[in-house]
Formats: C-alpha cells, structure tokens, sequence
C-alpha cells in the first residue's frame, strides 16, 4: 500500500494526467487541487473540506445497460462507490466498493483505461454530511472508473448502505452524471 506521501504523489500525478489528457476545457478541479498542494490528508474521510471517493460505471459489455444502488444516505440512484480505502491502485478501491456494496461478479476494468489508473470522470461534489457520524456537509472528490460485467450474474446488495442495486438502461447515468454520460457516448 502507498505510504501518505505516496498517496499525494500519485493522486497529484493521476490529476494533472486527467486535466491534461481527458478533461473537457471546464473541468479545473480547483479545490481537489488546492487540497493536494496543501498536503491534506485526501485518504482519510476526516478531512475537510472535502476528501477522497472512488466509485464505478459498471456496464454490460454492450452498453446498453449500467449497474446502479439505491444509497440509503443520499437517497437515490447512484453509481457503486465510497470513500476511498488503501489499494496498489485507485481504481481496485472503486472496484472493492463496487462488489461490496452489489455483489456484482467478473467485474474487469474496461478497455478504455488502457490498463492504467486513469479515471474515467474526476468529480468533486457537495454531499450532505451524516448526523449519525456527526459529520457535517462537504464535498466528495470521486475518481470515477469505468468498469464491465455480465447483467444475468445474480447481484446481492449490502443492505447497511444499499437499500438496492440493479442494472437499468443506461441512459439514466445522464441524469447521475452527465460528464461520465458524454464520455461514454463516446465510445459506442
């Protein structure tokens, strides 16, 4: 697993890779960027104001259709995801995160990747806090992976986060996600 200085330094390498390399002229990451140079601790869900998720675009192979869970705290359809947990890699914490929270199987980062740790989408956005955890509202700085598995595998979602997960057509991810939505489009 990385070491924190580690951590910083490849989420810093993976940021500038993403702006230079595949994020639309809109996308600055602003705070994701001055959180990193800052030196905040991203990997622990502590800090504020925001700190660091991965989650996953599970798709059929076709396209057709995407992997999607009811989140029991945010109160709608999302992608698979959380915060982000020690890996070799990035994209094996969204991956975790995915079968966790689904139970999804065959699950294999998709072609597009290149076999890198290169996200998919960078997200950062407002989340509502827990009271429970007695956590305020901040914001999630989600690398997004885009993954492929097979919709007939049976799913069995993790009913303490989940109140479901189902595969449903994929133009719903338009709604939940309009930058992962267009750069899917591309792809097709």
């Amino acid at each position: 697993m990385p070491s924190p200085a580690d951590f910083l330094g490849d989420l810093t390498q993976i940021v500038s890779r993403y702006l230079s390399e595949d994020a639309t002229s809109r996308e600055m990451l602003s705070l994701l960027r001055w959180q990193i140079g800052e030196g905040h601790a991203l990997d622990q869900r502590t800090t504020l104001p925001g700190h660091l998720t991965t989650s996953a675009f599970i798709v059929a192979p076709d396209h057709s259709q995407i992997l999607l869970i009811d989140h029991i705290t945010i109160g709608r359809w999302l992608q698979p995801g959380g915060h982000y947990e020690p890996a070799e890699h990035f994209y094996q914490s969204a991956a975790r995160e995915a079968v966790e929270e689904t139970g999804v199987t065959g699950l294999t980062l998709h072609p597009w990747h290149l076999g890198q740790d290169r996200p998919f989408v960078i997200d950062s956005h407002d989340v509502p806090g827990k009271p429970s955890r007695n956590e305020p509202p901040h914001i999630h700085h989600d690398l997004q992976y885009l993954f492929v598995a097979d919709p007939s595998a049976p799913l069995v979602h993790q009913a303490e986060e989940v109140h479901a997960a189902k595969w449903t057509p994929i133009a719903a991810l338009d709604e939940i996600s309009p930058k992962g939505a267009a750069r899917l489009k591309t792809l097709r």
